[in-house]
C-alpha cells in the first residue's frame, strides 16, 4: 500500500532531518547493499593478519615468547573474523534455526537428494529401538 503525499513528506522531512544531523552516519544505514560493509571487515581481518605475523616474527627474532604467542593469537583472530565475514558476504551462515531452513526444517538437503548426516543418525537410532 503506496504512503499517502501527507505521509510523504513527512518521511522526507525526517530523512532531510537525520542527514542533517549526522551525515556520516546516514550515508553508511544509507548503503543498500551489505555486502560492501563485509568486504570492509575483510580487509580489516587481512590487515590483523599481517600484524600478527609481524608480531610473531619479531617475537621469534627477538626471542621473547610472549610476544610471539600473541602474534599468533592475534592472526587467529583476524582469521576467525576474516572466515565469518566472508561467509556471511557470500550467504553462508545466516539462518541458524530449524525453521529457517530452506527445506521447511524436513532434514533433507535442497536439492532433497540425499539426507544429511544428522538425519541419517536419527535414521539408525529409529531403526535400532524399533528393534527392540
Amino acid at each position: 500500500m503506496p504512503l499517502s503525499e501527507h505521509e510523504q513528506r513527512l518521511l522526507d522531512q525526517i530523512e532531510q532531518a537525520l542527514y542533517a544531523e549526522d551525515p556520516k552516519w546516514a550515508n553508511t544505514v544509507r548503503i543498500s547493499d551489505p555486502r560492501s560493509h563485509y568486504k570492509r571487515r575483510l580487509v580489516k581481518a587481512s590487515l590483523g593478519f599481517v600484524l600478527g605475523v609481524v608480531l610473531l616474527m619479531v617475537g621469534v627474532v627477538i626471542q621473547l615468547i610472549p610476544l610471539g604467542v600473541g602474534g599468533f593469537v592475534v592472526m587467529l583472530a583476524a582469521c576467525l573474523w576474516g572466515l565469518s565475514s566472508w561467509k556471511r558476504m557470500n550467504g553462508f551462515g545466516e539462518t541458524t534455526g530449524p525453521s529457517a531452513r530452506p527445506d521447511g526444517g524436513q532434514g533433507r538437503r535442497a536439492g532433497g537428494s540425499r539426507p544429511g548426516f544428522m538425519e541419517r543418525m536419527e535414521e539408525r537410532w529409529r531403526r535400532r529401538h524399533d528393534e527392540r
